[in-house]
């Protein structure tokens, strides 16, 4: 296979209802998308960067520079492309993982989409729909809150997710517990808390959660480990997650006992194979972050999802949680679950009109 082109698209799309965590607050998502052409196919990616460096130091006009100057070049010059050379090919150019993950996952999709195969059969899938979880965001109050996860519940999602930040913790989670009894509920620190928060991390014990999610800075792996020893509540990473080597690191550190992957964090869907492969090695389950994908990397994440070591709900919530509408058919929940594309590739195609209705800026690279 031979990569002809490239256009980097990117759109805004509106939320549904503003999303807040501890990095701010997102009324819209801009999205930087990929279409790669080559002698055999095309196929989408999506960069899971936001406009700001905020969850990361990667951010959208960053990851376009470096595609743009650094990554595609080399990628156009494979003599065979295919998906697994991408990451070697670009092994020499430092971090920008985001960025890869698009251009790899958009080559992917081409390849398969060439072959007939599906992302999900690629990568290993073993479920043809996957339980559903539901991000709720920091709320101005608990009578809000209360509203949110009540809505969500009765739309069928199995599982609630709190976000918490010092201030808004303990308090929203206890409220959750008493309204609402026994739910699958976790909590999502997103790096806010510090070793000194310990004490108040451990009241969060009393309330029978899945996990905490990234309560520490990202680095900070013997932080997580001397929390995971004086907690009960299991410690998922997320943030630190960032290779199947640093999820091996922090599993024999003790750092956690539950990975998020998300694949655009680590650089891709193979490399998030690989820190599958290594988390059900030292039998430690994993679920499948979002980071309000589009219908196209929402398809590749409930792939992913589909894969035998995702035993706990991501979130891997159906389109309308987000987006009035999506720029592809919608992904939809039934019955808590929400169904694996089974076309080639990702299994789903941005739908033109309304990709060209939310596009802001877009360019072609031509190879070569």
């Amino acid at each position: 296979m031979k990569l002809e082109a490239v256009e980097l698209r990117t759109i805004r799309i509106p939320l549904v209802a503003p999303f807040r965590t501890s990095f701010g607050t997102e009324y819209g998502k801009e999205v930087l998308l990929l279409e790669v052409v080559t002698d055999e196919a095309r196929g989408w990616g999506e960069c899971v960067a936001d406009p700001a460096p905020l969850y990361s130091s990667e951010y959208n006009a960053a990851a376009e520079h470096v595609l743009r100057h650094h990554l595609i070049g080399p990628v156009a010059a494979a003599p065979d492309l295919r998906a697994d050379v991408v990451a070697r090919t670009l092994a020499p150019f430092k971090g920008h993982r985001m960025a890869k993950a698009a251009l790899e996952t958009a080559v992917l999709d081409a390849e398969l989409r060439a072959t007939g195969t599906s992302l999900g059969r690629y990568l290993g899938a073993v479920h043809d729909s996957v339980p559903s979880g539901v991000s709720v965001g920091i709320m101005d109050s608990l009578p809000e809150l209360l509203d949110a996860v009540e809505s969500n519940l009765a739309q069928g999602y199995v599982r609630i997710k709190l976000k918490i930040e010092p201030g808004w913790d303990v308090e929203p989670v206890r409220a959750v517990r008493e309204r609402f009894g026994d739910i699958p509920l976790q909590v999502d620190a997103n790096t806010a808390y510090a070793a000194a928060d310990t004490r108040r991390l451990a009241e969060l014990d009393a309330f029978d959660l899945l996990l905490i999610e990234q309560p520490f800075d990202e680095e900070d792996l013997l932080g997580h480990a001397r929390l995971a020893r004086a907690l009960r509540t299991p410690i998922c990473l997320d943030e630190s997650i960032t290779s199947a080597r640093a999820a091996a690191a922090a599993i024999t550190l003790g750092a956690c006992s539950v990975v998020n992957i998300k694949p655009g964090r680590v650089g891709g869907y193979l490399e998030a194979r690989r820190i599958h492969d290594v988390c059900a090695a030292h039998g430690v389950p994993v679920w499948c972050g979002g980071m309000l994908e589009t219908g196209i990397g929402r398809a590749a994440n409930l792939a992913l999802a589909a894969l035998p070591g995702f035993s706990l709900p991501g979130d891997t919530s159906a389109s309308d949680r987000y987006f009035a509408t999506d720029i592809t058919v919608p992904h939809r929940l039934q019955d808590g679950r929400v169904q694996v594309p089974a076309g080639p590739g990702i299994g789903v195609d941005p739908l033109p009109d309304v990709l060209d209705a939310v596009t802001v800026a877009r360019d072609t690279i031509i190879a070569g």
